[in-house]
């Protein structure tokens, strides 16, 4: 063993193995900085301290204790510090005091154990237990007590192995916590789109999975935790989708965009709603009103061109025609407020987007809008995307070739075929 001096502490601190291990371990890394290798023992304080706060915890230091390492540091004028050599710094309790932003003594001497424990400096006790330095004729130092900081330049290698070890830990877990909230996204919507829809399958079972998935995490969390929780909801991620999927025929999924433009244009293949011709527009639509939901009302309809902004009809022939409508309503509905607003929160349930249901109401008018939802939601089993249907028949009547009465009649027809 090399032998070492000035090892044992003054006044009351008794001596331990471990006193001695941490000092042997300096002179062997400052004894193998003179073999050469990558190692010169030399480091910029600060960066090191920056490392060293990414790596604290490694060293089980606190921030408070980084704070004091720091202010020592700073009684070391050269920005490097070199561990080839003993680096002694011997300031006074009160000027470290105030260099660590006013902490008590008691707390100064508390942070200075924790950094002897970790190795970072050693004591270098004076005979009376005072920080001093000698000087030599020419004013060089000649010996100084108080703190070595040369351990922490030694160990700077093993302090940046630790913080990048750090940095990668956090962006693994900060990867986790983004796939996690993708996947919780993705699941909650396709069981929304199932909802909505009413496709075969046990939506409100899967719901029910997602909820305990959908609790917050703690900030801390480790990352196995969050490994679990991504496996748990992609494996339900899976199982929601398979059941997506197998809810469509084969027909249904090899749809394309033409498929879709038959399906909202006037065409037998959707005979739901009844659109002006695009290759007509001249065309009249004949429309005819029972008596019964026009009671009241003096007006007669002979013909309905495109219509413009604001037309609407009749709020007792639109309940008639589409009843599902009022059955959303919590205290039915009595005028086209209640209507508007219970549309509004059908719009929603159907997964129509606010920016669709602004522009329905930009296009046909609020009323207008809200006649169309009713409409939809009438025939929703047999929509598969609510939202782009909205925003087809919108295109329509920012073109002035939609109106609502056809689209009313279509359906009253419809329903006087079933009864």
């Amino acid at each position: 063993m090399t032998e070492l001096f000035g090892a044992t502490p003054f006044g009351g601190g008794r001596v331990s193995v471990a006193d001695f291990q941490r000092r042997e371990a300096v002179e062997r890394k400052r004894s193998a900085l003179k073999n050469g290798g990558n190692d010169n023992g030399r480091a910029d304080k600060w960066q090191l301290i920056r490392a060293l706060s990414e790596a604290r915890g490694v060293f089980g230091l606190s921030d408070r204790t980084i704070v004091v390492l720091e202010a020592l540091l700073s009684f070391h004028t050269p920005r490097e510090i070199d561990g080839s050599e003993p680096i002694v710094v011997f300031p006074s309790n009160a000027e470290l005091s105030l260099r660590s932003r006013g902490m008590a003594e008691a707390t100064l001497r508390r942070h200075i154990a924790a950094l002897v424990e970790a190795g970072l400096i050693l004591r270098r006790d004076s005979a009376n237990g005072k920080r001093y330095c000698r000087r030599d004729e020419r004013g060089t130092i000649a010996d100084a007590f108080g703190f070595d900081l040369s351990p922490l330049a030694l160990a700077a290698g093993e302090i940046y192995a630790a913080a990048e070890a750090v940095r990668d830990e956090a962006r693994a877990l900060q990867k986790l916590r983004t796939e996690i909230s993708i996947h919780l996204r993705d699941t909650g919507k396709v069981i929304e789109a199932g909802l909505a829809e009413r496709l075969n399958g046990d939506w409100a079972s899967f719901l029910m999975q997602l909820q305990p998935l959908a609790k917050r995490l703690p900030r801390q969390a480790e990352r196995s935790v969050l490994e679990r929780r991504r496996e748990d909801l992609v494996a339900l991620r899976a199982r929601v989708e398979k059941t997506y999927l197998d809810s469509f025929t084969e027909q249904e999924m090899s749809g394309n965009d033409s498929h879709f433009e038959r399906h909202y244009q006037n065409s037998n293949t959707d005979p739901q709603f009844e659109l002006s011709s695009e290759t007509e527009p001249k065309r009249e639509v004949s429309t005819k009103i029972p008596n019964e939901a026009a009671k009241g009302s003096d007006e007669t309809h002979q013909t309905a061109a495109p219509e413009q902004k604001g037309e609407t009809a009749p709020l007792a022939y639109v309940l008639g025609v589409c009843p599902t409508l009022a059955s959303y309503a919590k205290d039915g509905i009595n005028d086209w407020r209640d209507a508007i607003s219970t549309a509004e929160l059908v719009r929603a349930m159907l997964g129509i987007s606010p920016d669709a249901w602004r522009r329905a109401c930009e296009a046909m008018g609020t009323q207008g809008a809200a006649i169309t939802v009713a409409a939809i939601l009438e025939r929703a089993d047999g929509i598969r995307s609510p939202g782009g249907y909205l925003r087809a028949l919108t295109e329509r009547a920012e073109q002035g070739k939609f109106s609502v009465r056809p689209m009313l009649a279509a359906l009253e027809g419809e329903r006087r075929e079933v009864g």
